[in-house]
């Protein structure tokens, strides 16, 4: 059996640009390329059996997201970017929520 770290090696290979490109897809004479940001973690563990201190160990962990974020359309051959306007609300709300709480710590800070 192979190790756990080999095992997920040969899983990161097949990561790549296919990740955040779709396949393209041709509709009532267009050609569309879907994009989506995507980001992946993992973890693991090993850890050797020694008879003296009777120590033994596991692991695990993983995790990942993909967020739509447009497609790229050609037509009449002109590409052009169309973002998801969904999506980018939603990347949008935790951005906007921070500089918020920011600024408002700030103004009551130079208030004092």
């Amino acid at each position: 059996m192979d190790s756990l770290t080999t095992q997920l090696a040969e899983k990161l290979l097949k990561v790549g640009v296919k990740t955040s490109y779709g396949e393209p897809i041709e509709m009532q004479g267009a050609t569309i390329v879907p994009v989506a940001i995507a980001s992946f973690g993992f973890g693991a563990g090993e850890a050797d059996h020694d008879v003296k201190l009777e120590s033994s160990g596991s692991g695990g962990g993983g995790g990942g997201f993909s967020i739509p974020v447009g497609a790229y359309i050609t037509r009449n051959g002109t590409t052009n970017f169309e973002p998801n306007p969904i999506a980018l609300l939603a990347v949008c709300v935790p951005l906007v929520t921070a500089t918020g709480f920011t600024v408002a710590r700030i103004i009551k800070a130079f208030k004092k």
